[in-house]
């Protein structure tokens, strides 16, 4: 383990390194702040031990330096001025990992060097798995191996350890809030909260006392204070889905808050300091939102300052059989259900399909299918019947060959291995879509009673698909 040890007091410093060696470990010195700077600078530190008065920069100055760079390695203050309240400031205000008194009593160093060097480790070790993560297609809930997310898992990884404000665009259901959920969980605020903020679910009326929080009897309603998302995001991240909804006036409001993080309850005049980091969404082009004066131009250069855009599905289908073998893995422990994979051709036919809906979309295909399967393997009849048509459509056919005649629109096609109940499922759902979605004719096209269909409907889950008569004639009734 490595130990830098900074104190301007020489004969002080070298007795701490010297028994620091003793103890097995590698030392190295600087006699105040910026000497410490330069050190961390060009080497790796494991454990950082610092006196607190010193001139030039002084340990709160080092402290508070590393902490905005985010570079700060866990750290031991000692100090000849010891007081409770310094030493609640620089642990948790400063993030020194503990607090001893001068003259330092060298068992309790010795002790807490241990804890410190087991943190530092633990650090190192998570970025090492993040990275075997990252070479086999994942990163926290985000999953790919195509160029496009591997490029991305790079930005991540980049940027998250950092302050810096982050811009993510992409369509609806890419996979936005995961990213942004990734750049917490990979940063050095991972243990702080976590707050996603989403300004198009709220009227502009409810947004600013939701971001800033207000006082007991700041408005009509108001009757007791509440703590807005900025000051709850404290020591962690701030999400603001969805930015590009966000109202004008409270675009401005929202400007002069990123300028120096300070701001106000709504009803209150005490300024508050927001320590937070801030990440962005949208799924419009900002660009040609500022064009039409829909989002004010500085809000989104403060915003802009890394920028990671997110790929539709249909431009890395490729990732597709890993997104399925990771939502197969989760959706067995949301419906207890026990499905192990998925089969060649249940993947051949999601690749086929654009999914305008992206990744929710796909999600919410593969979910209906492991409710569907239950256990074993997902194939082909667990998926609706139209992706299952376009899967048979997509199929190559040899140049020596010539092409089949179009399919009849009143005739099935099984492929060998299909179950009875799969065969039945089909069918039913087959008529179901030829009889207009009209359960009552559907009934009658298959020779069975209307109590049967919808019992069938119930085992296979088809129900609510579909529409009686009954239910067409309310509907038919209430438009005219």
């Amino acid at each position: 383990m490595t130990v830098l040890v900074v104190d301007d007091e020489l004969e002080q410093r070298e007795y701490l390194a010297e028994i620091i060696a003793e103890w097995g470990h590698t030392v190295s010195q600087a006699s105040d702040g910026k000497q410490a700077l330069e050190l961390l600078s060009s080497s790796q530190v494991d454990v950082l031990v610092t006196d607190l008065m010193m001139p030039r920069m002084d340990g709160f100055e080092l402290l508070r330096t590393l902490g905005v760079e985010d570079r700060l390695p866990p750290s031991i203050v000692m100090t000849a001025f010891g007081s409770i309240e310094k030493a609640i400031a620089t642990i948790h205000d400063l993030g020194g990992f503990w607090f001893l008194e001068k003259p330092v009593d060298t068992a309790a160093l010795q002790v807490l060097l241990t804890r410190a060097g087991a943190q530092s480790r633990l650090a190192r070790e998570n970025e090492q798995l993040r990275r075997q993560l990252v070479a086999r297609g994942a990163l926290g809930d985000l999953v790919g191996r195509s160029a496009a997310m591997m490029q991305i898992f790079d930005l991540i990884r980049q940027v998250a350890p950092t302050k810096a404000s982050v811009l993510i665009t992409g369509e609806s259901g890419t996979g936005k809030e995961l990213v942004a959920r990734a750049l917490h969980d990979n940063s050095r605020r991972s243990q702080g909260p976590y707050v996603a903020l989403n300004c198009a679910a709220m009227p502009e009326t409810l947004i600013e006392s939701e971001l800033f929080g207000h006082e007991k009897g700041a408005f009509t309603g108001a009757v007791e204070r509440r703590i807005g998302a900025l000051e709850s995001a404290a020591g962690g991240t701030l999400f603001l889905d969805e930015i590009g909804e966000m109202p004008m006036p409270m675009q401005a409001k929202l400007l002069r808050v990123l300028e120096d993080f300070r701001f106000r309850r709504l009803g209150s005049r005490v300024e508050l300091t927001a320590d937070v980091r801030i990440v962005a969404a949208t799924n419009r082009d900002p660009l040609k939102a500022i064009q039409e004066g829909q989002f004010r131009e500085d809000l989104y250069y403060r915003l802009n300052v890394f920028h990671i855009d997110i790929p539709p599905l249909r431009e890395r289908k490729d990732d597709i059989p890993l997104i399925v073998e990771a939502m197969i893995h989760n959706l067995n422990r949301k419906h207890d259900t026990r499905v192990t994979d998925a089969s060649p051709e249940f993947l051949a036919a999601l690749r086929e399909q654009n999914w305008e809906g992206n990744v929710r979309e796909l999600r919410n295909t593969v979910e209906r299918a492991v409710i569907l399967a239950g256990s074993g393997t997902i194939r082909l009849s667990h998926v609706p019947y139209g992706i299952r048509t376009q899967a048979f459509a997509a199929e190559p056919v040899p140049e020596h060959v010539a092409p089949p005649p179009p399919p009849d629109p009143g005739v099935i096609q099984l492929r060998l291995g299909t179950t009875i109940d799969e065969a039945e499922r089909v069918l039913i759902e087959a008529t179901l879509a030829h009889a207009g979605m009209n359960k009552t004719r559907a009934a009658s096209i298959l020779g069975i009673t209307a109590k049967t269909l919808h019992t069938k409907l119930r085992q296979y889950q088809l129900d609510g698909e579909a529409a009686g008569d009954d239910e067409v004639a309310v509907r038919t009734a209430k438009t005219a």
